[in-house]
């Protein structure tokens, strides 16, 4: 069976192309008019979403030591393998038997997952919300233990972009 296909006969409005010509500005001028999307990154920093999940740290107690036992459950539930914690034994009289001796991520193999906040057991580790963590050399990105509780001190009152212009994202 054969189909009839019409022809088109453009009018005298569509071969002066002038609707199609509004049409073009009026959308452009809709843009023009909207809110910007686009931020001026060092300036004006993004504050992230609540659940974000960022650079980790290392928690301290109340009496300023590590709340970390050593027990490697962040490390046995890291899918990336990018967590080693080498045990000792604690120097404190509190009831913890192991302490850290050596804990480092490699940010670089970490996939920022957060199984390993929700294995530890002592709420040692923690991800925040620093998503700003470059830098030009591989070995600069795997956090050893002073790192990491460098990051707490940072963030301890977990307002870390307070002190720049701060966008938030709409969810």
């Amino acid at each position: 069976m054969a189909t009839i296909i019409k022809s088109y006969e453009p009018t005298f409005w569509d071969k002066l192309y002038i609707p199609a010509l509004v049409q073009g500005l009026l959308v452009t001028f809709k843009h023009l008019l909207r809110k910007k999307v686009t931020i001026q990154y060092p300036e004006e920093k993004l504050i992230p979403p609540e659940g974000y999940r960022g650079l980790h740290r290392l928690n301290k107690d109340a009496n300023g030591r590590i709340k970390c036992v050593a027990c490697d459950m962040c490390s046995a539930a890291c899918p990336a393998d990018c967590i080693d914690i080498i045990p000792g034994s604690s120097p404190w009289d509190d009831g913890k038997e192991r302490y850290p001796v050596s804990f480092e991520i490699d940010l670089l193999k970490c996939i920022f997952c957060g199984f390993c906040e929700m294995a530890c057991p002592e709420e040692a580790i923690e991800l925040t919300e620093i998503y700003d963590f470059s830098d030009y050399t591989r070995e600069k990105l795997i956090i050893d233990k002073d790192g990491l509780l460098d990051v707490y001190d940072k963030t301890k009152d977990k307002n870390y972009y307070s002190n720049s212009q701060n966008l938030t994202i709409k969810e």
